[in-house]
């Protein structure tokens, strides 16, 4: 397993993230995520251990707060030390039926740590994220809080995710004039099927020395290589019962094309290859994985060894290329004069 820097800070994590949104009771939408509760849960986590992952994502909302306790209680049956392992949570999402139990109010934001530090069983939050964009709250107000929570020692470094790349960047240049904890990584969508976070995204992060968490690394389980353009529909899928993220079909048939033959060639599956593919990324810190079962995560695993070739890369590079578009295709052209001898 290969470490990386956590945004601009000297903490490392591993490439490959647990992501533990399908630790739930499966009840309502959970029932489309997944159902894995604590023995099986407590498996993943020896597994992911076992290889070197010290990096676990979830968020209060997550099966309405059930992920965070099975994980917080996965440590402790596992006899793991908190300083060896790395956990990220998430507030901003609607955790109650209270008129303010969502969003990135200052009220929000100190009831939702609370009670996700009593969930996980934990005195303080590694990564603190802001899990949507709360546009009726002033950023300087969810600074503000999120800054509190840092100098309290409840929180070590912060996050947001799904945001734009003009709100990240404005919100950053607040945290520098007036001396408040910084967003250090950013989670958001990115996979072979959708580029689109290369466009704005990347160049800010990469400018910013921002992290980058991919969420979503197989399009909804759309990569996994239960599809292509001749079977669209799979049972027990949760892209069939939920065609989400957002993906431009004929684009990602195309791409699945070109990962089948390479997954053959590696012995492995389309799902490696993909996830091995955004770990070439310069821009990625750690890829989240998630999976229903035990058998499914050793498969995703395999990516943090898999060694795909130039000639690979740059095949799923070109099937996957982002169409044109401004200004970007402008900027590509007026700057041919500035590196040419």
């Amino acid at each position: 397993m290969k470490y990386k820097q956590l945004g601009n800070t000297g903490l490392l994590v591993s490439q490959l993230a647990l992501g533990t949104m399908t630790f739930s009771s499966g009840k309502g939408f959970n029932s489309i995520i997944g159902s894995i509760g604590q023995e099986e849960a407590d498996q993943m986590i020896r597994k992911s251990v076992d290889i070197g992952i010290n990096f676990y994502d979830t968020a209060d909302i997550y099966g309405d707060g059930e992920s965070e306790i099975t994980l917080g209680q996965s440590f402790r049956n596992l006899g793991i030390a908190r300083k060896d392992v790395v956990i990220a949570t998430k507030a901003a999402g609607r955790s109650g039926k209270g008129r303010n139990d969502v969003g990135a109010s200052r009220g929000h934001i100190m009831d939702a740590v609370e009670g996700s530090l009593k969930r996980l069983q934990t005195d303080y939050i590694d990564l603190y994220q802001i899990h949507a964009d709360d546009f009726l709250t002033p950023v300087e107000e969810t600074l503000g809080a999120l800054d509190d929570l840092v100098s309290q020692g409840k929180v070590r470094y912060i996050g947001v995710s799904n945001w734009q790349a003009w709100k990240i960047a404005d919100a950053l240049g607040i945290s520098e004039r007036k001396n408040l904890a910084r967003f250090e990584t950013l989670q958001a969508y990115y996979s072979l099927a959708s580029r689109d976070l290369e466009r704005e995204l990347a160049p800010m992060m990469e400018a910013k020395k921002m992290g980058l968490l991919v969420w979503g690394p197989l399009a909804g389980g759309l990569l996994s290589g239960r599809y292509d353009r001749h079977n669209q529909k799979a049972e027990d899928s949760r892209r069939s019962a939920a065609d989400f993220p957002l993906v431009d079909k004929e684009r990602a048939w195309n791409i699945i094309d070109v990962l089948r033959p390479i997954a053959e060639a590696h012995g492995t599956n389309s799902a490696t290859v993909a996830l091995a593919w955004l770990l070439t990324r310069p821009v990625v810190t750690s890829v989240l994985v998630g999976a229903k079962r035990l058998e499914q995560l050793e498969a995703n695993l395999e990516a943090a060894e898999l060694e795909l070739t130039d000639d690979e890369i740059r095949r799923l590079d070109e099937v996957s290329a982002l169409p044109p578009e401004y200004p970007g295709w402008m900027v590509e052209f007026q700057k041919r004069d500035r590196l040419e001898p």
